[in-house]
């Protein structure tokens, strides 16, 4: 049976750059998995990077060269044995040797190179039979990632990029090299496991089980295996066995080549009436545990293997409809033959240092997007490949993912070695990545081909290369090798079967929409103006939690200057070119910009929750026309002001509370149709919604002006539909758009529209009464609103930073009560309640009452 065992302790030397003179040539002790910045950070040599200004002061570390060494110390290898060091990922241009004179540590005396790469994103496996039976010095050098790509650059020729670092030349994490969200800290190191392996005669080199459903609701698995001799011996004959779902399938070969070499193997396993999965909010779950193993000879004896994989599947057909309409090109995904409406949000590395993100702490962000009422996330192309966990995790709750191969807005050089890794790359993780039911497409990268139609890099690319022929070619001819049973776009935004010259890759009404212009350009009421058929990435920007600011930025703790927005500190960590002048400028048309810092973080917490709301309404009312949206985005990978709904350290921000209200199961939004007002009653259950439409116009205070007949008679919305009633007459006939309001329900569900902008409205200032209840774990907090009470929250994190408040962002019509959860103990009540803890949008109205 294969054995392997993991290299975890290591030393990390800095060996050249502009290194710190106390760190120069110090071995540091350093645990694998790690990286440079983890590993001096656990011996506290260098400061946080997360806090203050400290990101500034390592960037010495962009530029610094780095040795990892370890002293492997393995028996001899039996005649028959392979002996392989498999670097499972190497961050990121590295050379690797082995050197038997342990009494030297310059790797200058008995060394052996065993290869060098420069592609974290794939793994390296090196024999080193031959090396082994004394101890040897095991050395992984590691260049700079950013000198390299800056040498690419100069020899390829420079491709463009959004950066001013040639990310795009290195196969390196591109936010690595600092994003509009993200530090500037280039790691270095070992950043997934380092193992030997030992093994005889043949291991599994791959497994790839490719999963579907007949028509007759028959599992179909079809096993594709690669079979490594280890071309020590004579291979006789070998055994597969495979195992799923209470049914086995032998796949024999015969061999007779003392070479080695790799073998494919393939065989199907129909597995009768099975249990579908299903997305989050469709049906159940159900996985099917696989395990495939490898024997010698006929397989008379299965008492000692050669070696075993085992994994989880689970069975679904998954496909997307891009067939032309009336309105264009549709994007639907449909998971076993059912129209799903994609509920999602783009997904970004949850740790700039990537070695710290645990299965634990996958599970919360999951947790937390299920809790947001999401059913897929993006996993965009600036990161990385995440791990086994995150894919588990989403098997497990139904959350489907979208893949991005990981490019993402440049262009690319298509030259080898570039081309070479990208092939290497994508195999193996698209064979890696086959046994998730959750992953439901693989994307060729994102806005690169939007980038090349608009960003002006035609003309200075001239006739170099920039990464068509990995979307249009390399990456469809290697995932129909691979994973056939998975749909494949070619970017996003792109326009489905329609070239880029023809029309343009971010045509709203074709394929996948990214929309920018809200947030960079436009006010988000602009959302409205078109009505995209899959928007797969728009957002806007809010301030991280008090709490987590106070950890982070916050010196003095509660204590800061009116202007601190303008401060060195606060602008660190807001990386978006002229950010707080597009927050102050996205506030001014709904609410005036407050000078106070404290208001001031609150009102622009509170607009990126109101915009994307506004923009998630719009689109979910439009269905099946629009067929999902992808918010931007879900989580954040350090402390900053970005787009996250979960901020650095976790914490919900109030856009996650509006996420969670616009993507509800069921929602009432009263929308523009031409001229006229509809309630849109959205359904997206699987049973049908009855219930009367109710609809007042009323003051602010209360008083009911006109009532609408819409809701005379029961209205029943079909499962998965969304159903149009007017509102019409004197319901919507306003009078006085200062001083009153439309408010519509359907059951539990209502939403109250307004004809005038916040900062127009004659609101209350101190529009609610409450009551405060100790309970078991925390608090009960009652908000009954004495006039119309808009965005009630809770920021609770300000008195405590692990409370949680299980709703915010709440609406209220006068005389209506919502009730707070408050996860906490030892608050005080009255603080709880008042200002600056209890906020509302009306305390922010300097013209109101």
């Amino acid at each position: 049976m294969k054995i392997s065992r993991d290299l975890t302790d290591w030393t990390l030397t800095p060996t050249g750059g502009p290194v710190p003179a106390d760190l120069a040539g110090v071995p540091v002790p350093a645990t694998v998995p790690g990286t440079s910045h983890t590993a001096l950070l656990e011996q506290e040599l260098i400061p946080d990077p997360y806090l203050g200004t400290e990101e500034t002061s390592l960037a010495w570390m962009q530029r610094a060269t780095w040795r990892c060494a370890t002293v492997l110390d393995e028996p001899p290898a039996e005649p028959d044995e392979r002996v392989d060091l498999l670097f499972e990922g190497i961050d990121t241009v590295s050379t690797v040797s082995v050197d038997t004179d342990v009494e030297h540590t310059d790797v200058a005396h008995g060394r052996t190179e065993l290869g060098r790469t420069a592609n974290m994103h794939r793994s390296y496996r090196y024999d080193v039979r031959e090396l082994v039976g004394t101890p040897a010095n095991l050395v992984v050098d590691l260049d700079s990632a950013l000198e390299t790509a800056e040498a690419e650059a100069e020899r390829l020729g420079a491709r463009p990029s959004a950066n001013t670092h040639p990310f795009n030349m290195v196969r390196k994490m591109a936010c690595s090299f600092g994003w509009d969200w993200g530090p500037d800290l280039q790691t270095a190191g070992l950043w997934k496991p380092v193992r030997v392996q030992r093994w005889r005669v043949a291991r599994l080199a791959r497994v790839t089980p490719l999963v579907t459903v007949a028509d007759d609701g028959t599992g179909l698995v079809d096993v594709r295996v690669e079979v490594e001799t280890s071309g020590l011996s004579d291979v006789g004959s070998l055994t597969l066995d495979v195992a799923v779902g209470g049914r086995g399938l032998t796949i024999g070969t015969s061999g007779g080549n003392d070479s080695a070499r790799v073998m494919r193997l393939t065989g199907q396993l129909e597995v009768p009436d099975v249990d579908l999965w299903w997305p989050a909010g469709h049906g159940d779950q159900p996985l099917y545990p696989i395990t495939v193993t490898l024997y010698e000879g006929n397989g008379e004896d299965r008492s000692d293997p050669l070696d075993a994989w085992s994994g989880r599947v689970a069975f679904r057909n998954v496909e997307v409809d891009r067939t032309p309409d009336e309105h264009g090109t549709r994007f639907t995904f449909v998971v076993n033959g059912k129209p799903v409406f994609a509920r999602g949000a783009n997904w970004i590395p949850d740790d700039h240092l990537l070695t710290r993100i645990t299965r634990e702490r996958l599970e919360q962000r999951v947790d937390q997007a299920l809790g947001a009422n999401l059913n897929l996330l993006r996993v965009w192309g600036g990161g990385i490949y995440e791990s086994d966990d995150f894919y588990d995790v989403c098997d497990e709750r139904g959350v489907m993912v979208w893949q991005d191969v990981l490019l993402a807005c440049a262009a690319y050089p298509e030259e080898d070695p570039h081309w070479a890794e990208l092939e290497a790359e994508v195999r193996e993780n698209a064979a890696r990545l086959a046994p998730h039911p959750s992953l439901v497409l693989w994307n060729g990268g994102n806005e690169n081909i939007w980038g090349h139609e608009d960003w002006d890099w035609k003309k200075p690319l001239g006739d170099l290369t920039w990464g068509a022929g990995y979307y249009y070619e390399l990456f469809p001819k290697i995932l129909a090798e691979v994973d056939p049973t998975r749909p494949y776009a070619d970017g996003s935004p792109y326009s489905p079967g329609l070239a880029p010259e023809e029309t343009h890759p971010n045509d709203p009404d074709h394929g996948t929409h990214h929309q920018w212009a809200v947030w960079n350009q436009v006010d988000y009421t602009h959302y409205r103006d078109d009505v995209p058929r899959f928007p797969s990435e728009f957002g806007f920007q809010g301030p991280a939690t008090w709490a987590t600011m106070r950890r982070a930025i916050l010196s003095d703790g509660d204590t800061v200057p009116p202007r601190f927005k303008d401060s060195e500190v606060f602008l660190l960590h807001q990386k978006a070119i002229d950010g707080n002048g597009k927050l102050d400028r996205g506030l001014a048309p709904h609410l005036d910009v407050p000078d106070d810092f404290t208001d001031w973080h609150w009102a622009t917490q509170l607009n990126q929750a109101r915009a994307i709301q506004y923009a998630l309404e719009h689109y979910r009312s439009w269905w099946p026309r629009t067929a999902g949206a992808i918010v931007w985005q879900l989580n954040d990978c350090w402390p900053v002001t970005s787009w996250a709904a979960v901020d650095g350290d976790g914490r919900r921000k109030p856009l996650w509370y509006a996420m969670k209200h616009a993507f509800a199961d069921r929602m009432v939004t009263v929308q523009p149709r031409g001229a006229d007002l509809v309630a849109a009653l959205v359904n997206d259950t699987d049973e049908p919604w009855t219930g009367q439409v109710e609809a007042a116009r009323t003051t602010l205070g209360g008083a009911v002006l006109a009532t609408s007949d819409a809701g005379a008679e029961a209205v029943t919305v079909a499962p998965r539909s969304v159903t149009l009633v007017p509102l019409a007459g004197d319901v919507a006939a306003v009078s006085d758009s200062a001083r009153e309001v439309l408010v519509v329900t359907l059951g539990e569900a209502r939403a109250i529209h307004r004809w005038a902008e916040s900062k127009d409205l004659a609101l209350d200032p101190a529009p609610v009464r409450t009551t405060v209840t100790a309970e078991d774990g925390g608090y009960r907090v009652d908000v009954t609103a004495t006039s119309l009470a808009l965005g009630v929250t809770l920021l609770a994190d300000r008195l405590d930073p692990d409370a949680q408040v299980d709703e915010q962002v709440v609406d209220l019509p006068a005389g209506a009560t919502a009730v707070f959860h408050v996860t906490s103990r030892g608050l005080d009540q009255e603080a709880l309640v008042s200002r600056p803890v209890l906020r509302t949008e009306n305390d922010l109205v300097r013209t109101a009452g």
